[in-house]
């Protein structure tokens, strides 16, 4: 019989020493080094991005900084190329992917996402004021960004499929440039980046919305990053509960 308990004893104390294996210690090493590393497309307005005098700001950028001021630590951002992403993510070069990323299935089994924290949708954005509808987006030039979810959502659609020709550029400003040069006639892009660039610069973009996609976005860390996840998580939810998240949204969106 002690032999018994003795091995109940053993199993019961080899199930707790794995369990704190199985803690990881992403949180105290980010807290160690005093910064929170983060990837970020630079060309993603009013997400991340350069301003006129270099320096990245955006919307994202304004809530790392708040979640990493209430962390102790600084923020530290680095560019990366979008199709990258996970390489980057994975080689240990940035501690995670904080750039308007839409939640997918593919980024939801490859990383360790954060509940989402914003709604977006993808929109046909034209500027010939005749393309007022989805019917006179058919057979046109569609640009869009290399790496991106709009690229299988395009693929997918109707209008994708009856495209002339469909251009994929490293970069948002890139199509968009396109568009204003006429050398497209559609970009396929996120809300917020259309929405952004109406609001701030009078660019006359009209938004035709795609009505079969709907986006969250989340914050993306390595599989194993729980604690480093679960941290950056909770310091969300309070900057919306507080009412800084508010704040951020009307200084980059006006609402």
């Amino acid at each position: 019989m002690k032999s018994f308990f003795a091995f109940i004893a053993f199993i019961a104390f080899a199930v707790a020493f794995i369990g704190c294996e199985k803690k990881d210690d992403s949180y105290e090493k980010v807290i160690a080094k005093g910064e929170l590393v983060v990837g970020l497309d630079v060309y993603y307005p009013p997400m991340g991005f350069y301003d006129q005098d270099g320096d990245i700001v955006g919307f994202d950028i304004d809530l790392a900084v708040e979640v990493c001021a209430r962390m102790g630590i600084k923020l530290k951002t680095v560019p990366i190329t979008w199709e990258n992403k996970e390489h980057e993510l994975n080689s240990g070069a940035i501690d995670c992917i904080w750039n308007g990323m839409s939640v997918d299935s593919s980024r939801a089994s490859n990383m360790n996402l954060t509940d989402p924290y914003f709604r977006n949708g993808m929109f046909f954005v034209v500027k010939d004021s005749s393309l007022a509808n989805m019917d006179s987006l058919m057979g046109k030039r569609i640009a869009l960004q290399k790496g991106s979810t709009s690229q299988a959502h395009l693929a997918a659609s109707e209008v994708g499929k009856s495209a002339k020709e469909i251009i994929a550029f490293d970069n948002n400003f890139k199509a968009l440039a396109a568009l204003d040069s006429g050398d497209v006639d559609i970009v396929y892009l996120d809300e917020v980046i259309a929405e952004y660039m109406n609001f701030k610069f009078n660019r006359g973009y009209i938004l035709l919305e795609d009505p079969l996609v709907k986006e969250t976005l989340a914050i993306g860390f390595r599989k194993n990053d729980q604690t480093l996840r679960d941290a950056v998580n909770d310091l969300m939810k309070t900057i919306k509960a507080d009412g800084r998240f508010v704040k951020i949204s009307m200084k980059w969106f006006g609402k």
